[in-house]
């Protein structure tokens, strides 16, 4: 009896990593659409990070030094969901690089000081399938970034 209570707790286990795993790539995939088409609406000449499915655009490459993950940066911002509505904006707010989400760790490293860069940032590498604020859950985000310094 107990092999077959374990033998079913196996085969749910297996059952449920496999159904998150497929919501995951669904997603996934659904967030490269939606991605794809708000660049070619935009007319956005977007380049994707390493397949990781995160695009952006520099509009100011900034300095030859760049922050890594570990530093602590100095940024004006604006965050837009995918319908244009705008969820945040902050000018000369400082924090560490560290604590954002994924796709600013990945994306602001990509530009030097006094740079611009707009993120196209998926849903796996902001909040996933959390809603935060006024962000839905598995939303696409748009920030425009100005990174002023960092140290």
């Amino acid at each position: 009896m107990k092999s077959i209570v374990r033998s079913i707790i196996i085969a749910s286990i297996v059952l449920l990593v496999g159904l998150n795993y497929s919501c995951e790539k669904n997603q996934d995939v659904e967030d490269r659409e939606i991605i794809e088409k708000y660049i070619s609406d935009h007319d956005l000449a977007a380049v994707e990070l390493d397949n990781t499915g995160l695009f952006y655009v520099i509009e100011n490459k900034g300095g030859n030094l760049h922050p890594t993950v570990n530093s602590t940066v100095t940024v004006n911002y604006k965050g837009v969901l995918i319908n244009g509505n705008t969820f945040d904006s902050q000018n000369g707010i400082k924090f560490s690089l560290q604590s954002t989400i994924v796709g600013w760790k990945l994306g602001i490293p990509l530009i030097g000081e006094s740079g611009k860069i707009k993120l196209i940032i998926p849903s796996a590498m902001a909040y996933g399938s959390r809603s935060v604020g006024d962000i839905p859950e598995n939303s696409v985000l748009i920030f425009d970034i100005d990174l002023l310094l960092f140290n």
